[in-house]
């Protein structure tokens, strides 16, 4: 079943609450996805640098390795690594050589990105969402009615630089596509379905589309039914096939854009009785980006 959400803020004076609003978007989706949670949010960065998100143990190790050119913020099994773009292959050759044991979840200038297993409330406090800052964030709660229930099946899956994306639905061409997607160079770390979905989008957008197109193009390419929330260094996207069989509901005012599976996810932001709420049409791209 799965819930998603999504908040694309216009305003800055917003963006000190960016987590607390994303959080409580969050965990009023439990019961669409009570078995783990994840979510990205994008802060400002820092110029001509990089930040790394990875997973997994003994993770004092790695920033103790790579202190002399990385810094690092430490959110329970995950550690964000800051450097100089210069210095990117360097931490990606310790990595791999090191530690391959860990899982990179998100790369980019902006993008922080965090999953597990677990309800959405511990999953937020876990990673202490509510305390974060930034202009936009997506996330999902997942019920793995066809899969194991593991972090490595937690959304939002992201396959490149500042890009992520979240899915409810079911894509059935996903085996053949990521052939397709391997054979220009693209590589996933599991079996979902919005990986592959995710590595499209990255694809896409790498060949020159714009996000719109992007996301136009995969009416044709993707066979499946599905709404798509989407995150890129400068904005937020929505879409959803053509017979958008899976709920979805969108609020907009001169604050924010906000996307909940459930209207009753978006009822805690503020100003929300005046918003404007529509239903996103089916086959429409809905992309907000800031110039």
């Amino acid at each position: 079943m799965c819930g998603i959400v999504g908040l694309f803020l216009k305003d800055p004076a917003l963006e000190p609450e960016l987590g607390r609003l994303l959080a409580d978007m969050l965990v009023v989706m439990t019961s669409r996805g009570p078995d783990s949670a994840g979510f990205a949010v994008y802060g400002h960065g820092e110029a001509e640098h990089l930040k790394v998100t990875v997973r997994g143990p003994r993770l004092d190790e790695v920033e103790a390795a790579l202190a002399d050119i990385a810094t690092a913020i430490r959110r329970d099994t995950h550690l964000v690594l800051s450097f100089p773009v210069f210095a990117e292959e360097q931490v990606r050759g310790w990595l791999a050589l090191n530690r391959p044991d860990l899982v990179v979840t998100g790369t980019g200038k902006r993008i922080e990105l965090y999953k597990e297993v677990g309800l959405p409330r511990q999953v937020a406090d876990r990673f202490a969402l509510p305390a974060m800052r930034g202009t936009h964030g997506i996330g999902h709660t997942r019920m793995a009615t066809e899969s194991a229930v593991t972090t490595d099946g937690a959304h939002p899956f992201s396959t490149g630089r500042d890009q992520c994306l979240v899915h409810n639905g079911s894509l059935s061409n996903h085996r053949s596509l990521r052939r397709q997607l391997e054979h220009e160079g693209l590589t996933f770390a599991t079996d979902n379905d919005s990986e592959v979905a995710a590595g499209y989008i990255s694809w896409r957008l790498r060949e020159g589309d714009s996000l719109t197109a992007a996301l136009e193009a995969g009416l044709e390419d993707l066979d499946g039914f599905y709404t798509f929330v989407i995150g890129t260094e400068n904005g937020f996207a929505v879409m959803r096939d053509p017979i958008s069989c899976k709920p979805a509901v969108m609020a907009e005012t001169d604050r924010y854009v906000a996307f909940g599976s459930e209207y009753r996810a978006l009822v805690g932001l503020p100003g929300i009785e005046t918003a404007r709420i529509f239903e996103p049409e089916p086959a429409h791209a809905y992309v907000w980006e800031r110039n």
